[in-house]
């Protein structure tokens, strides 16, 4: 069985702009003024779970309870994500050449999963590892050898990983014995190893596995 993993945010989704519409609008509906919304907007901007609302009722004193607050943020943001339907393509492709599919994942299990349930990912995904799961963020191996445990398999050293982040993704690949592919965006740290492909675009990366990835 041939494993292709997949990082979540800013590689198979846009969690940046999912992200700003989900703020916007919680805080709309709760009548929040501008210094919660830029309060939220700072502390969530790289990851959210629900410890954060208990430091913004504690802050601002707020009477909703932080479950409601990070039930709303997950419901706001999980209707605001989108997975391009090239994307959802492209992954169909691979499934129907006899790839697993997996995703590793930084990030809380709950909100992690209903971005993947809104976006159409679940039917394609045969296994998620999120790092709320087990408490342990990539580039630790053991979220990529959750993640193909999930898919009903070990990691083999013919198993591909492609993501967005040189650090967590690409690294965190190659520590789990992984083939890397890097969706690239900003510039290649220094002293870091380079990936085995870069591509500007997933559905780029998803193309290499179907034709380069030998049997």
């Amino acid at each position: 069985m041939r494993l292709a993993l997949f990082d979540l945010d800013g590689t198979l989704v846009d969690r940046r702009s999912a992200f700003t519409d989900a703020v916007v609008q919680l805080s709309h509906d709760h009548g929040y003024g501008p210094e919660i919304q830029r309060w939220l907007m700072d502390e969530l901007a790289d990851r959210a779970d629900r410890g954060d609302f208990e430091r913004l009722r504690r802050t601002f004193e707020l009477t909703e309870s932080a479950d409601h607050l990070w039930r709303v943020y997950i419901d706001r943001i999980a209707a605001a994500v989108h997975c391009r339907p090239a994307v959802l393509d492209s992954l169909t492709r691979l499934k129907a050449d006899g790839w697993s599919i997996g995703v590793a994942t930084n990030g809380s299990s709950d909100i992690q999963r209903a971005k993947i349930k809104s976006t159409g990912l679940a039917e394609l995904i045969d296994g998620i590892a999120a790092s709320g799961d087990i408490d342990v963020r990539k580039p630790d191996p053991r979220l990529f050898e959750l993640a193909a445990a999930r898919c009903g398999t070990q990691l083999t050293p013919g198993d591909w990983m492609t993501g967005d982040n040189p650090e967590t993704d690409i690294v965190g690949g190659y520590r789990a014995g992984l083939r890397t592919i890097w969706v690239k965006g900003s510039p290649w740290p220094e002293g870091l190893d380079a990936p085995h492909h870069t591509v500007d675009d997933v559905t780029d990366a998803i193309d290499y596995l179907l034709t380069h990835s030998p049997e």
